[in-house]
């Protein structure tokens, strides 16, 4: 497939604004592709690089973007031949890196019409925003297989990614997706959680349920099957190497096939209270001297629900069902703290349930999980099932920009521009904040933000809308300054989230509709 085709039709989405038309612009693109080309094309229309970061930034592309390379008049760069310089891109090293860099971009942006260079130059900055976002894409892909997209969903939450299933059932069918299951040793998308106001409202929505501790730490999901153990984020990223308490946690498990879902904490020594999100996910993040960091700051699992145990696949049991399993293969320590509310019309269930959320305020942690008590676990989306309370308004924002300090934070990327998700894929600005901030964090923040940096005016800097921040506010307020219509009142950081990607980060709409 020409590379033409998919920029046609990424300004075709873009311009679309109903949903139904963006499937179909979709589902008519990939009836046209080879099956095996589907992963590119979902790729590049959702803005991704299948090599991830390749290293190219705007020190290298602004030699080559047009107009300084000529567009030519007729398209004929084909989505493998862009693949093969993008793979050539990415394995560039070392000496005269840049230039290798400018001469493999010249070349390519120099066989591109002005509407592929366009395409390109967005994908290598990280600016597609035409709503192609995988949810529609999935669409799509299901209404050009002739498949139910309930099924296809399902096959992708166990798989993992989109691009492998949309490539086989393109190919096959509908009896490809049969071959789509639940495997120890293949991360399943996690299951989220929506927000609610109060423990009571909590109950009150989900009826029998069970309160848990919601710890403050890293999401990881564990594989086991004999001596092989697997540690995967909640993008599904292997971090097994990085953090071998949790291997031995898991060879120490009384099953040698089993996924368990939970988080990495830690604890200080001395109070015994949890330590910092931002010191776990530094800890976690690091890639050298796994030894001396483990010794700097031990980690502890807590694992609050199981998946598949001997080779059976748990996630449509009931959430006491899979508890029950859970208890049988670890001790209470390696468990999340809990109380169940078997009748919610009951006050003094519900005093006990409100009673553990001031508790696990008073001990650290961040609030509380409520969990319908039959509710299945449904991986990859934010289910209504799960709901949780925490004890002020915080929002997932990305950020779009950033602006440089002065004074004591001369130097330094202080001022955060505060992004929303909205329901076309883009971004929707509401509000700036630089309170809340340490040093530590500004530091971090500055080292991050520059990376994904795309435009400096000397005052402002834009970035690749790629870090996702948790933001604590005192409500929303009217504001004719943001194209919302609202800002966030008294906005301040609460944490970096680098291990939350922004496809996760709350909607605009979903920010209205708690005022």
């Amino acid at each position: 497939m020409l590379l033409a085709r998919v920029a046609e039709v990424s300004r075709q989405v873009s311009a679309a604004s109903a949903r139904s038309r963006k499937i179909g612009l979709l589902a008519e693109l990939f009836a046209e592709a080879a099956p095996e080309e589907s992963p590119l094309v979902i790729a590049y229309l959702s803005g991704r690089l299948p090599q991830g970061r390749i290293g190219v930034g705007w020190s290298v592309l602004k030699g080559v973007v047009p107009p300084a390379v000529p567009p030519v008049e007729r398209p004929g760069l084909t989505l493998r031949q862009v693949d093969e310089v993008m793979t050539e891109l990415a394995a560039v090293s070392g000496a005269g890196a840049r230039a290798a860099r400018t001469r493999l971009l010249h070349a390519l942006f120099a066989a591109a019409t002005h509407d592929e260079q366009q395409l390109l130059l967005r994908l290598l900055t990280g600016e597609v925003r035409q709503g192609a976002l995988d949810a529609i894409a999935l669409e799509g892909v299901a209404q050009a297989a002739a498949v139910p997209a309930a099924e296809l969903r399902r096959a992708v939450m166990l798989e993992g990614a989109l691009p492998p299933v949309a490539q086989a059932v393109l190919a096959e069918g509908a009896t490809a997706l049969n071959r789509f299951t639940l495997r120890v040793g293949t991360p399943v998308q996690p299951m989220l959680a929506h927000t609610a106001s109060s423990v009571v409202e909590a109950i009150g929505a989900l009826g029998p349920c069970v309160v848990e501790e919601k710890l403050d730490g890293i999401r990881v999901q564990v594989h086991r099957r004999g001596d092989d153990v697997r540690v995967h984020t909640r993008s599904l990223d292997d971090i097994t190497d990085r953090l071998p308490e949790v291997v031995a946690s898991a060879l120490a498990v009384p099953a040698d096939a089993f996924i368990l879902d939970g988080e990495v904490i830690a604890l200080d020594p001395g109070t015994g209270r949890p330590v910092s999100f931002q010191s776990i996910a530094a800890r976690v993040g690091s890639r050298t001297d796994v030894a001396g960091a483990r010794a700097t700051l031990p980690l502890t699992p807590v694992f609050f629900d199981v998946l598949a145990v001997g080779g059976v696949g748990l996630i449509d049991r009931p959430g006491r069902e899979r508890h029950e399993v859970l208890s049988r293969l670890l001790p209470p320590t390696q468990r999340v703290r809990r109380v169940v509310v078997a009748d919610p019309a009951d006050p003094a269930q519900i005093g006990e349930a409100e009673r553990f959320f001031t508790d696990t305020l008073a001990r650290g942690h961040e609030g509380v999980l409520l969990k319908g008590l039959d509710a299945p676990y449904v991986a990859g989306r934010r289910g209504r099932t799960w709901l949780k309370v925490k004890p002020v308004h915080t929002v997932d924002l990305v950020v779009l920009a950033v602006e440089r300090g002065h004074g004591r934070r001369s130097g330094l990327l202080s001022n955060l521009h505060l992004g929303a998700r909205t329901a076309d894929g883009g971004f929707v600005m509401l509000g700036k904040t630089f309170k809340g901030l340490t040093d530590e964090m500004l530091r971090w923040q500055t080292e991050r933000l520059a990376e994904l940096a795309v435009e400096d005016d000397g005052f402002t800097v834009r970035v690749r809308p790629e870090l996702v921040v948790e933001i604590a506010y005192d409500g929303l307020q009217t504001s004719t300054r943001y194209p919302a219509g609202v800002t966030l009142r008294f906005a301040r950081l609460v944490r970096h989230r680098p291990d939350k990607p922004a496809a996760e980060a709350d909607t605009v709409e979903e920010i209205i509709g708690r005022r």
